[in-house]
Parts: C-alpha cells; sequence; structure tokens
C-alpha cells in the first residue's frame, strides 16, 4: 500500500487513522481540510483546491483523507491502491464532533485560523454528520465507482478494527479488513 484514501463521515476517525497508518508506513499524509479551507472557515477557490490536492499528491506515495469527492476523486482514486470507508456509526461520530468542538484545540488536520465553535452554522453540521449515511454517503460511493471501481476498499467500523488494520499494515502489503 502506498497510496491510500480514507473515506467517512465526520467525526469517523479518518484523520486519526491517516496519522496511524502514516507513521507506520512511512507515507506523507495528506489532509483535505487543510487545503480545502482557509483561515477563518473560507473556502478555498474551486481551481486553486484543486491545484493543492494535484500538487500534495504529485509523489508516488500518500495517504489522503477527506471525501470532496465531485472535486477530487478524478485525482485521487486512479492512483490509489486501496480505499478505506470508515463505516463509524453516526452516534460515535456526532459525539467525537460535539467533543472536539467543546474542546476546541487546534487540529493538525485543519489549517491554522479554522478553529471549531458552537455556533448556528455548527448546529447545521451536526445535522449534516446525522444524516451523513442517509443523504451523503451514496453520492460519495456512486462517484467512488465511477471514477474506480477497480480500486480495492476496505471497510472498517470501529476503534478496534482500525488499529488491527493499522498494526497489519506493512509497506508493499495490503492490511486488514473486510473487502468488499
Amino acid at each position: 500500500m502506498r497510496r491510500i484514501v480514507i473515506l467517512g463521515n465526520a467525526g469517523s476517525g479518518k484523520s486519526t487513522l491517516a496519522r496511524a497508518l502514516g507513521e507506520r508506513l512511512a507515507l506523507p499524509v495528506v489532509h483535505l481540510d487543510r487545503l480545502f479551507w482557509e483561515a477563518g472557515w473560507t473556502k478555498a477557490e474551486p481551481r486553486l483546491f484543486r491545484e493543492r490536492v494535484r500538487d500534495a499528491l504529485s509523489g508516488d506515495a500518500w495517504i489522503c483523507e477527506g471525501n470532496y469527492s465531485s472535486q477530487t476523486f478524478e485525482l485521487r482514486l486512479p492512483r490509489a491502491d486501496i480505499v478505506i470507508w470508515l463505516d463509524t456509526p453516526r452516534t460515535t461520530c456526532l459525539a467525537r464532533v460535539l467533543w472536539r468542538s467543546i474542546l476546541n484545540r487546534p487540529r493538525p488536520d485543519l489549517p491554522d485560523g479554522c478553529t471549531e465553535k458552537l455556533d448556528a452554522e455548527f448546529l447545521g453540521f451536526l445535522r449534516y454528520v446525522w444524516a451523513f449515511d442517509r443523504d451523503k454517503r451514496p453520492q460519495i460511493e456512486r462517484e467512488r465507482i465511477a471514477t474506480a471501481a477497480h480500486v480495492p476498499v476496505v471497510y472498517l467500523r470501529d476503534v478496534g478494527q482500525s488499529s488491527a488494520f493499522v498494526n497489519a499494515a506493512s509497506v508493499g502489503q495490503g492490511g486488514a479488513g473486510r473487502a468488499r
């Protein structure tokens, strides 16, 4: 595994898994949120975002976490060795998003100047997290299949499966998990 794409809901553990795999496999980690957002939660211009993604993935090996399917799948998926879908239950995702927002600590997967806050916009984000599997995931899955159906997919449901995957991962080999 030299080019890994990690997908999932907000709070599913994408960034945590990417960092752990990056450390285990000695691969650079690309956090798409760092490329998409500017300080103060301002969206990057679409052309600039795609350029940043293209540059970040120009090497031969990387781990890329984040969805952004319609903007970036054709840049990432055809080159990927594996896609990891985090099937974390939405209650867990929601609890993690709430907890990290309450703590409001700097996160390595976000650019400087993007701190999480509890406000009206955040309530809309919580609705997004709650409805992700119903509203967003089917679209992402359709785009994944249309872009690179040949790339193997592993589905991980919880921290235990993610830890087992990381522990089984080694350069040049696949990890553990439930492939479909």
